[in-house]
């Protein structure tokens, strides 16, 4: 650890300083950066409250007793407890769009976000395209993506855990759109019962084989959002068997799968 007593350290010092952690504690990176620098560089700016886009201009700078306590204590915290830094933070970023997160849900990093972001399910969608689904939302970023997307649907957000719904519920206020957002706790679709003309869906998929030997930082997040039997596929089937009698005659399902 750095000499606590120089108070004359810079965010560069610290910065070196949690990149040597990092790579020292063989921490697992695969919850919204791939490195330890990233990963490094993203939790020292959100510490400082500085803009995360902007690590260059304040490099040199100096650090207060306070700021430097706060920037080792997460640092220790990041290695110590081996939970994704997003649980840290309370916060996960999709694009541009800010999410929060706690140990509720799972760290939000579906790739059905990239699709919505880039409008590449926009040729199979239509002007009757009116009632959307995010199922198994967790925190609900699926959900509030479809509908920033798509300004003229309504969108039900379903998940079978209530705490996932808690977390879902303030994003969908942060983001000011509960009049077009539904909150539904409901097993897969057993208590749905609307016709859907997009039904977005990244459900638990993880085989049992890969769930015994996950990092410590995927352990941290719920079980139940990341457990699909022994062969990842126990939801899917029942999705796939389901789905058709919630779904309107030229419907599109989008469901991320595969371990």
């Amino acid at each position: 650890m750095p000499d606590t007593r120089d108070e004359l350290l810079t965010l560069r010092d610290l910065l070196r300083y949690a990149v040597s952690r990092f790579n020292e504690a063989g921490l697992f990176f695969g919850h919204g950066s791939d490195n330890a620098w990233d990963e490094a560089v993203y939790l020292l700016l959100h510490t400082l409250h500085l803009p995360l886009d902007r690590l260059e201009p304040f490099l040199d700078a100096r650090l207060t007793a306070t700021e430097r306590d706060a920037i080792l204590s997460i640092i220790e915290r990041r290695v110590r407890d081996r939970v994704p830094a997003a649980y840290l933070t309370q916060e996960a970023w999709l694009g541009e769009h800010r999410f929060h997160v706690d140990e509720r849900v799972i760290v939000p990093r579906s790739f059905i976000a990239e699709l919505l972001a880039d409008g590449s399910i926009d040729g199979w969608l239509s002007e009757q395209t009116h009632r959307v689904l995010d199922l198994c939302t967790g925190n609900g970023s699926l959900a509030v993506l479809a509908a920033m997307a798509y300004p003229d649907v309504v969108v039900d957000a379903a998940d079978i855990s209530e705490d996932a719904l808690a977390v879902a519920r303030i994003n969908v206020e942060r983001h000011a759109l509960a009049d077009r957002i539904t909150l539904h706790q409901s097993n897969l679709l057993d208590a749905l019962h609307e016709r859907y003309d997009l039904i977005l869906c990244n459900p638990p998929y993880v085989n049992s084989s890969c769930m015994a030997a996950l990092p410590a930082e995927y352990l941290a997040e719920p079980e139940l959002a990341l457990a699909g039997g022994s062969d990842g596929m126990d939801l899917v089937r029942q999705l796939l068997r389901d789905a058709p009698s919630r779904m309107s005659d030229d419907a599109v399902l989008v469901l991320e799968i595969g371990n």
